[in-house]
C-alpha cells in the first residue's frame, strides 16, 4: 500500500521575514538532509497554497510504503529550526491510502462480488 500524508504548514513572520535566498539555504540546509536520510523509503513534495486559503500556507505531500517512515521523517522535521524556530507551524496532519479501496477488494474479494451480481 502507499501511504500520502498532507502536511498543511502556516509560514511564520519570522518565515517570511527572511529573504528569498535565507529561506532557501535554511530549506537545502535543514530539509535536504532529512530527506537524503529517508532516499528510496519516503518521497516529498511542497505545494503553495497561501493564494488561496488562508487555513494554511504551504502543503508539503510525503508518500510511502511504510508508515514509519513518514513518522521519523516528522520527527526529524520537528527537530529541525524550520519548525522549532519556529518558521512553520504544523496545522494538520491528513493520512491516507492511495486507492486503498482497490487493495480492500482485491484482498476481500469485493470486487467480483460487485461484478458477478450485476
Amino acid at each position: 500500500m502507499n501511504y500520502v500524508f498532507f502536511i498543511l504548514l502556516r509560514a511564520t513572520p519570522a518565515w517570511l521575514a527572511l529573504s528569498r535566498e535565507q529561506r532557501r539555504a535554511l530549506a537545502d540546509q535543514h530539509l535536504g538532509p532529512i530527506l537524503q536520510a529517508h532516499a528510496g523509503q519516503l518521497t516529498m513534495r511542497y505545494f503553495d497554497a497561501e493564494a488561496f486559503t488562508a487555513q494554511c500556507s504551504d502543503v508539503m505531500m510525503t508518500q510511502t510504503q511504510d508508515p514509519k517512515h513518514h513518522y521519523f521523517f516528522m520527527e526529524q522535521l520537528r527537530d529541525s529550526p524550520l519548525i522549532h524556530a519556529p518558521y512553520f507551524e504544523v496545522v494538520q496532519i491528513i493520512p491516507t491510502v492511495e486507492d486503498g479501496y482497490k487493495a480492500y477488494e482485491a484482498q476481500s474479494g469485493q470486487a467480483s462480488l460487485a461484478v458477478a451480481q450485476a
